[in-house]
């Protein structure tokens, strides 16, 4: 069966599709039954006006933060989230936001589950370059964690106000213990190996960071002691860091590391770059 002739099938299987309000993307809410327990799971794909089946596109998914689900990258208007949308459509990438298992996901074992099947299903559909991966907040720390997971299936990483280090992190603990399977002193290895802190080896594709000096949301210190060891170990990596910020980060911040992690090539040595206001 062609491409053509599978995206055309798909399109008429969507539950929900529709144009966004801009008429820059053709919008699909796909659901889909998850290998590794039977549930019914969802995400959510962006298509360019001048998308074109029989070409290749490059993938960029957003993983939503704490308390928010698929639709808050796909719609939010929050800097973050427009910054990714932009990026995608000036590259005329292919959008995905997924719920990656709840709310409050923090990518356990279920949700990298989903994202490993998500990407192997977009394969199937679409005619799929690089696939990058972004996040805010709680997405974030799951973008890192599932980098450092899948370094051989991410092209390039921007994680956002997100922290490298579970073990340390203190905020949030009913919500990754219901996700990691048990607290972190009953299953200290589960968290070890979803921070990414302990893993920067696997780091071989480019690294964007922003982090904020006065974030007690999730504080940054993990994030930065992993660009210093990624610097020290001459990797692809863009920290800014900002003194007097908080939990979010600026548009022009945003949009800053995602430029970074889609046009510097892995092959290349670039310097890290520390910007602080």
């Amino acid at each position: 069966m062609s491409r053509l002739l599978v995206l055309v099938v798909m399109l008429s299987l969507q539950l929900e599709a529709g144009v966004d309000g801009q008429g820059k993307w053709t919008v699909l809410d796909v659901s889909f039954r998850a290998n590794c327990d039977g549930t019914m799971q969802r995400y959510v794909v962006m298509l360019a006006r001048d998308f074109r089946a029989d070409r290749p596109h490059d993938v960029l998914i957003a993983l939503h933060g704490h308390g928010a689900d698929r639709w808050q990258f796909a719609k939010n208007p929050r800097d973050e989230c427009r910054a990714a949308r932009d990026v995608a459509a000036e590259h005329r990438m292919i959008f995905v936001s997924p719920d990656y298992r709840a709310k409050t996901s923090w990518m356990g074992p279920k949700a990298e589950a989903d994202m490993v099947q998500i990407i192997e299903e977009l394969k199937r559909k679409y005619h799929i370059g690089k696939v990058f991966i972004c996040g805010g907040s709680m997405g974030g720390a799951a973008s890192l964690t599932f980098a450092a997971r899948h370094p051989d299936l991410i092209a390039g990483v921007a994680s956002m106000n997100g922290t490298a280090n579970h073990l340390e992190y203190e905020n949030f603990q009913d919500a990754i213990r219901e996700s990691f399977g048990g607290t972190k002193v009953e299953i200290p290895l589960e968290y070890k190996k979803r921070s990414a802190e302990y893993w920067p080896e696997r780091f071989s594709m480019p690294v964007g960071i922003t982090a904020g000096g006065k974030d007690s949301s999730v504080p940054p210190h993990s994030v930065l002691r992993l660009a210093g060891v990624l610097k020290k170990l001459k990797r692809n990596v863009l920290l800014i860091y900002r003194e007097n910020q908080g939990h979010s980060t600026t548009y022009d911040d945003a949009k800053k590391i995602l430029e970074f992690i889609v046009k510097v090539r892995p092959s290349e040595t670039q310097p890290a770059y520390t910007h602080t206001r």
